[in-house]
């Protein structure tokens, strides 16, 4: 199993208490401290209000954050999960992108989904599409990527976007262009993107619904001609990891008080649940079995969010000793 790791950029409340001045800072150390780790990827969100609820609190732009974590890192691959098709133009995304893989020396990832924030998009003036809508924007957005990256120009006349000739010069460094990872849940529609252009897909939820999607992955493959296994399924968690189950539950408890007074409690209860509920969740050994139960269903690469990371970086530090080496 392949492992990434999330830094903190404020959008889950994860930087809240440290001075913005000395955000950056704190995000740099991180990254750099996952580039010299056991870790094969780093990873933000694409967002700009926080959640489970928008706040004053500070959330760092995922895009720029990709050029400056190109810039002061030097091995670990670095991506989104997952760019919002709608809030930016494709073709000036894709352009951005080919430069932040030469800025990287060939290590970026292109995170793609659909979104799904309808409070962001509306305040940014984005509207907020039906779900047709927005798979079709997902759909040609891939395209022009797809084009850009392989050909150097790209032209569509789509329902929803227009090219005509745009030059994308340099190409990426990465042989036809930055892996795209398709996120999503969508059976019908994200799948056979995914199946289409995709070199990683991104699911959520249990093991039985992981099970359902990839069946449907396989399906669209098959209609399509190709080969299921070139694509590697990933799954993102919620992470806390104590050397007992107590101190997994101490640990828990701490994240909690620090989110209380801007979630309020009956949405600071409902984040506890998730993580009681998360894969994640535990001693090292009961992290490692069921990412084995998970491994064994087809989950080639885990991504792993750790909310105390800004704060904390023990129960990461136990993470690497205990489970990576168990599962790599």
């Amino acid at each position: 199993m392949r492992f990434g790791t999330f830094l903190p950029q404020g959008w889950r409340f994860d930087l809240v208490g440290i001075d913005p001045a000395d955000h950056w800072a704190t995000m740099r150390s991180l990254a750099q401290r996952a580039d010299t780790g056991p870790w094969e990827s780093l990873w933000v969100y694409d967002h700009f209000h926080t959640t489970p609820v928008p706040s004053a609190e500070a959330t760092h732009e995922a895009w720029a954050l990709m050029a400056a974590f190109a810039a002061s890192t030097s091995r670990v691959r670095i991506g989104q999960m997952c760019t919002c098709i709608g809030y930016r133009n494709p073709a000036y995304l894709a352009k951005v992108a080919a430069t932040i893989d030469h800025v990287s020396s060939g290590r970026l990832e292109m995170g793609i989904g659909g979104g799904w924030y309808e409070h962001e998009w509306r305040a940014y003036g984005y509207g907020f599409p039906e779900i047709p809508q927005r798979l079709r924007m997902l759909r040609e957005g891939v395209e022009i990527m797809h084009q850009a990256w392989t050909t150097g120009t790209a032209t569509l006349d789509g329902r929803k976007y227009q090219v005509d000739g745009a030059i994308m010069r340099p190409l990426p460094l990465q042989p036809g262009g930055v892996p795209l990872w398709i996120a999503g849940d969508g059976l019908k529609v994200t799948l056979k993107i995914a199946a289409q252009y995709a070199s990683y897909t991104n699911f959520t939820g249990t093991l039985e619904e992981f099970t359902r999607k990839d069946a449907a992955l396989r399906g669209h493959c098959e209609a399509l001609g190709r080969d299921q296994a070139e694509i590697v399924r990933s799954s993102n968690f919620n992470t806390i990891v104590g050397a007992t189950e107590a101190e997994a539950h101490e640990r828990l408890a701490a994240v909690k008080a620090r989110l209380l007074p801007h979630l309020g409690q009956e949405r600071a209860d409902q984040v506890e649940q998730e993580y009681l509920a998360s894969d994640g969740f535990g001693t090292p050994e009961q992290v490692v079995e069921r990412l084995t139960r998970r491994r064994d269903h087809g989950l080639g690469y885990s991504i792993h969010y750790f909310p105390e990371l800004a704060y904390d970086t023990s129960g990461v530090e136990l993470f690497e000793r205990e489970v990576i080496p168990a599962l790599s």
